[in-house]
């Protein structure tokens, strides 16, 4: 492994090389969508990367942010007790 200056994230981080199998059609858009772009198919699927990470990290953390929710519960100001019955509710 080597340092590496990415121009993504403008810092310092050590690579890794990886061998991925990709389905041709998908990564003949890539090398596509990189020119379009004007980055190298490396620095596109780092990009693509990062952004799939970036997003699915926020996820887990709402998602455990709404758990922690729930383990605590909401105050509904009942103090814990109904003060109606399922057929109050359900009167007509």
């Amino acid at each position: 492994m080597t340092s590496a200056y990415l121009r993504v994230t403008r810092k310092y981080v050590e690579k890794q090389n990886v061998t991925l199998s990709i389905p041709k059609d998908i990564l003949r858009e890539a090398k596509h969508l990189a020119v379009d772009r004007g980055i190298s198919l490396s620095g596109f699927l780092v990009e693509a990367l990062e952004e799939r990470v970036k997003r699915l990290s926020e996820m887990r953390r709402a998602a455990e942010r709404q758990r922690a929710l729930m383990r605590r519960g909401l105050k509904l100001g009942t103090k814990g007790k109904a003060g109606w019955t399922r057929e109050d509710l359900h009167a007509r």
